[in-house]
């Protein structure tokens, strides 16, 4: 009998621990969102889903401004300095000083701005938006018209950049939570 009463115990508390855990408060604290007025400003200017752009600077950076990669990009949406001052030009931003990119706001504007641009060139593929983010539209481009890779969700495996397809399916993935977690909270 004393096992019963032990097992029982154990039962109710193992299902009170799963029942906490998937609750919204939880979901929301594993999840959490920072710079969100910033970030669903630029959604909205540029059409863009703040999810997409949440979960773009959860994968790149874990929302740390200050984040450099190896390879010199910068800020939460990790933007190569070229690429940048590519964007500013075509975009007609007008930075305050040289060290924009580490600048929250504006790094969310020219990341939000950039994934624009290619919804536009992938016709709202977000698959392929996603790897052209990380890869860059050349490499995707050559992807797609060799046909190494169809550009699907289906078939990421058969992205020839290991980071990249990691990259996207982490993308992907956070996308997903974020829509699941905020959906009705970031309009």
């Amino acid at each position: 009998m004393r096992f019963g009463k032990r097992a029982a115990w154990i039962l109710l508390v193992l299902a009170s621990v799963f029942l906490l855990l998937n609750t919204p408060l939880v979901w929301k604290w594993m999840y959490p969102i920072k710079y969100e007025q910033q970030i669903v400003t630029a959604a909205l200017k540029y059409k863009v889903d703040p999810h997409l752009v949440l979960a773009v600077i959860r994968s790149e950076s874990g929302f740390a401004t200050d984040r450099v990669s190896k390879k010199g990009a910068v800020g939460l949406m990790q933007i190569m300095p070229e690429t940048a001052q590519w964007i500013v030009k075509e975009a007609g931003f007008r930075p305050k000083d040289s060290q924009y990119l580490y600048d929250p706001v504006m790094n969310i504007e020219i990341g939000t701005w950039y994934l624009d641009f290619l919804m536009s060139r992938y016709d709202g593929d977000i698959v392929k938006v996603i790897a052209a983010y990380n890869a860059g539209p050349g490499k995707v481009n050559g992807w797609l018209s060799s046909e190494e890779w169809n550009g699907t969700r289906e078939t990421i495996e058969g992205i020839p950049y290991g980071e990249t397809r990691q990259y996207v399916q982490r993308v992907l993935y956070y996308h997903d939570r974020y829509k699941n977690i905020y959906d009705f909270q970031l309009r």
